[in-house]
């Protein structure tokens, strides 16, 4: 059975199903309605998305500007996103990404063409998102006869960057895009070697690059100070530990921070195997 908790507004109610709270939306749902009335599945224009109170009253907003069908979009691409992402989306991306989809549309009908700085990084470094993000085109285009340009996979994936943690803080794909993007063309510039972007040390190499940003805006950063190792490692490699360096003194700069010893020696490693392993032919 499910219940109301709460009318927002005609076609928007907070519902309590199976003990999950939840927004349903429908046209005309919420009408002389009111708190712990019970609804029908049939009198809902079954558009159901798990959302807390707190974001509730925004869905009421939104859907005043936005027609339910772009919802139920946003629906189907997080469905299908979740199967091919290996971690949850929070429940934000359904405001987000129904309100990008709407203007997306909007923008194409008037003739009106927005590029995204970031496609490039985003499609190289965030790769499982960028898949997920090209199926959900596909899917807006057989399903919805939504033919989007190619560059919106980039700003969909952006939202299921966002959208990639239980806990909505410190979540801000556009600043850990370009600090990826940063780190990398920085390295790729300063080994001066042509670097085989197919490889499985590239791909190590942009991993550790990820998570190293994913813990630096989080603040979770390696702190401990083994200064033997580091020592060591200028001794083994020094010019993978030079270029680590480099790309320290500029995060240090340019995000008034202190980036911890340890952090320099793992970033170094994989510098160190990028540079031995970036012949195209390797």
């Amino acid at each position: 059975m499910i219940y109301i908790k709460k009318v927002l507004n005609s076609s928007v109610v907070l519902v309590d199903k199976e003990g999950q709270e939840m927004i349903a939306l429908g046209k005309g749902i919420g009408y002389g309605k009111k708190v712990g009335d019970s609804i029908a599945d049939t009198q809902i224009d079954q558009v159901f998305l798990p959302i807390d109170e707190k974001k509730s009253g925004q869905f009421a907003d939104l859907v005043d500007e936005i027609p339910l069908y772009y919802f139920e979009m946003t629906k189907e691409i997080v469905q299908l996103a979740q199967k091919m992402l290996p971690y949850p989306l929070n429940s934000t991306i359904y405001l987000t990404l129904s309100d990008h989809l709407h203007f997306a549309v909007e923008r194409q009908q008037k003739g009106l063409s927005v590029t995204n700085r970031l496609y490039w990084e985003i499609k190289n470094y965030y790769t499982e998102e960028f898949r997920a993000a090209e199926q959900a085109l596909r899917l807006l285009k057989e399903k919805y006869q939504i033919d989007l340009p190619e560059e919106e996979a980039s700003n969909i994936a952006f939202h299921l960057i966002n959208a990639q943690s239980n806990t909505e803080e410190n979540q801000d794909g556009l600043k850990k895009a370009k600090l990826i993007g940063l780190i990398v063309n920085m390295v790729r510039y300063s080994i001066q070697q042509d670097v085989n972007t197919n490889s499985i040390h590239y791909n190590r190499f942009i991993t550790h690059v990820r998570f190293f940003v994913d813990r630096f805006f989080l603040d979770g950063l390696l702190q401990e100070e083994d200064e033997g190792l580091y020592r060591q490692m200028w001794a083994l490699y020094p010019n993978a530990m030079e270029i680590a360096t480099k790309v320290k003194a500029y995060i240090d700069k340019e995000y008034q921070t202190k980036i911890p010893v340890n952090e320099i020696v793992y970033l170094g490693v994989h510098i160190n195997r990028l540079m031995n392993h970036s012949a195209i032919n390797s």
